[in-house]
């Protein structure tokens, strides 16, 4: 709860700044059309494999079904500064985990702050965007701890204009998440550290489709 606490913090934290600097944009004087939106997105995503520590079997974290929240705050014509949380429900399985550590239910969740920039101008065709912060890993089991790792994503999308205030969204986005070469996690008071892997990312990769409210 408390590394929770602390990301959520930063993400707050970053949206003030973002929040100032588009207000200091348009107080600049400038006649330049910005446009800021919120989006809904849901998704399927997939994930690299992963290596257990004893007896060297991958770990795959399973693909399935995903969802992200979206706040871009327009800075100028074509950029947007960008604070965005994807979470998915997944699991992890490997035929070297004990009983009590295979088919572990996982919760995977970003908080990134980034930005887009669009090719065309802000509010129509295709773009690029991108973040960084960081990745929260909790384990859906009584008594383990969640871990939190530094991440970013890439990706690159398409607006579709639907009227003046609504849009439908189309994305492709990569992340990496980075990890100790050799890591226990998902530790827990009585029952010890119940996943160790090697490897020094995991990367996932993600498609998305998201109604955005434009404003």
């Amino acid at each position: 709860m408390r590394k929770s606490g602390i990301a959520m913090a930063c993400v707050l934290f970053a949206m003030t700044i973002a929040t100032g600097m588009a207000q200091a944009q348009g107080m600049g004087g400038a006649k330049q059309a910005t446009e800021s939106g919120v989006a809904v997105y849901g998704g399927y995503r997939g994930s690299s494999s992963l290596t257990e520590t004893t007896t060297g079997q991958d770990v795959k974290v399973n693909t399935g079904a995903s969802y992200a929240l979206a706040l871009d705050i327009g800075l100028d014509r074509n950029r947007q500064v960008e604070i965005f949380y994807g979470r998915q429900k997944t699991e992890l399985t490997s035929g070297g985990f004990s009983a009590a550590a295979n088919n572990l239910p996982l919760t995977i969740e970003y908080l990134h702050v980034g930005g887009t920039n669009f090719f065309e101008g802000l509010g129509r065709g295709a773009y690029l965007v991108g973040g960084i912060g960081v990745t929260l890993l909790r384990p859906d089991r009584a008594g383990l701890s969640s871990e939190t790792k530094p991440s970013i994503n890439l990706g690159v999308g398409y607006l579709l204009p639907m009227g003046r205030n609504l849009g439908l969204r189309f994305e492709a986005r990569g992340y990496a998440t980075l990890l100790n070469n050799s890591s226990s996690m998902f530790c827990g008071s009585n029952t010890g550290c119940i996943v160790s892997i090697q490897g020094t990312a995991l990367y996932q990769a993600e498609a998305l489709v998201g109604l955005t409210g434009r404003f």
